[in-house]
């Protein structure tokens, strides 16, 4: 083993994470343990509420329109105000607002309240990757991203189980629940996020010689990176066809005649491999340079989804999730760490939420146009996936460096805070 991939293993890179990158790891954990929201609002709307199915679906999307539109402020928000008071006002707003839900007394009040969870529970996303990447170094930023996503991820599989466990008591204990997880994450915001401003007020040094605030820019500025822009289409195109695998591949698959239960063998085996081989598999590839990995796993991610279009049974669907699924734990730290990398410091919270906001757009998109184009035109839905994974290749090939991140260059400007941060005993 090489001395540079010691210095970006997975236990150095946790262990000489600052107590800040820490805090966030475990608050990201604790969020994700209680996020039960999305997962049970239809159920609690239909059975508690006693509204119509159309009407508990319209209230997930226009959560889901809430999450994307929180995404953008969110970005914005850690830029002009900080990283740790963005996350602040989430988690408190969550909170409040996810309790709200339980207990307002009419539809068009479900619907505010549920768009106002949506969008003010997203705030903290761009706010915590902009302080990941603020506060670790540029050849560890795949990797701890890779770690930030386990965390997601483990979380996010045992919250169901906790939901269900919490609904068997009382529909009541839910909310309560995911307000707790918020107020926790919260909590451990207070005590362990540094209290500074972002990168962007901090450049704002008062000097008569010094370009005006305005300079800093806005979303605007985001979108004259005509680089950047391609790759937030690769995020779209990338969240749209992954999407499939939720809308559109449970309809293919019993269409041939297979029970629920192989479908949901699939999406285990999914969540299993990103489980337990994302950061080993991390740990190679966070050397290589980021077009490559984003190429890499659009062939992988459009020539799994192409391959449900051959006939084969069931070894056609397992064949074709390992190879997208490899494209996930391939390609997902690094698609995700990639906006703080290409971000200039007083923009960082905006390019992140960019990144994230397309990704979350393509999210709610992906499975309408997928199930769409399945009524249409059956099996031809995977082929245009296919299709979507080459526009992918060509927008990377164009937009994204093709070198690999210096392992001795720094992370973002890290000006002096107003306050210090959190240190660690040795």
């Amino acid at each position: 083993m090489t001395e540079a991939t010691q210095e970006t293993g997975v236990w150095v890179t946790i262990r000489e994470a600052p107590v800040a990158v820490k805090a966030l790891l475990i608050g990201n954990f604790v969020n994700k343990l209680g996020w039960f929201l999305q997962v049970f609002l239809v159920l609690f709307l239909t059975t508690s509420k006693g509204f119509t199915d159309v009407q508990a679906g319209t209230a997930l999307g226009v959560y889901g329109g809430g999450t994307v539109v929180g995404l953008i402020i969110g970005g914005s928000l850690s830029d002009k105000i900080g990283p740790r008071a963005a996350v602040l006002i989430s988690m408190f707003g969550m909170a409040g607002f996810v309790l709200a839900i339980a207990y307002v007394p009419s539809y068009t009040a479900v619907l505010i309240v549920v768009a106002l969870a949506g969008a003010v529970g997203q705030f903290y996303r761009p706010a915590s990757a902009a302080l990941l990447t603020e506060l670790t170094p540029k050849h560890r930023q795949v990797m701890i991203f890779a770690v930030y996503r386990l965390t997601m991820n483990v979380g996010a599989t045992a919250a169901p189980l906790v939901g269900a466990a919490l609904v068997a008591i009382s529909w009541d204990l839910l909310f309560i629940g995911e307000a707790l997880a918020a107020l926790a994450y919260a909590a451990v915001a207070i005590i362990a996020l540094p209290k500074r401003k972002s990168a962007a007020t901090e450049d704002a040094v008062p000097d008569a010689e010094a370009p005006e605030p305005a300079a800093a820019g806005n979303y605007l500025t985001v979108l004259r990176d005509y680089k950047y822009v391609l790759f937030l289409v690769c995020m779209f195109i990338n969240a749209a066809i992954y999407m499939q695998y939720l809308a559109v591949l449970p309809l293919h698959m019993k269409a041939d005649g297979l029970s629920t239960w192989w479908f949901s063998a699939v999406v285990a085996l999914n969540g299993f491999i990103v489980i337990t081989c994302e950061l080993l598999v991390t740990k190679v590839v966070q050397h290589w340079a980021p077009k490559l990995v984003v190429i890499a796993g659009f062939v992988l991610l459009g020539g799994g989804l192409a391959f449900y279009a051959l006939p084969g049974g069931v070894a056609i669907f397992v064949i074709g999730t390992l190879l997208w699924t490899l494209a996930e734990i391939i390609a997902g730290p690094t698609m995700f760490a990639y906006p703080g990398m290409a971000a200039p410091p007083q923009l960082l919270g905006r390019y992140v939420g960019s990144a994230h906001a397309m990704f979350g757009l393509g999210s709610a998109l992906g499975p309408f146009l997928g199930v769409w184009i399945w009524n249409n035109s059956g099996t031809d839905v995977w082929l245009y996936c296919g299709l979507a994974g080459l526009i992918g290749i060509v927008l990377a090939s164009i937009g994204m460096p093709g070198k690999p991140v210096a392992a001795d260059e720094p992370a973002v400007d890290m000006t002096p805070a107003t306050e210090p941060l959190p240190s660690e005993s040795s």
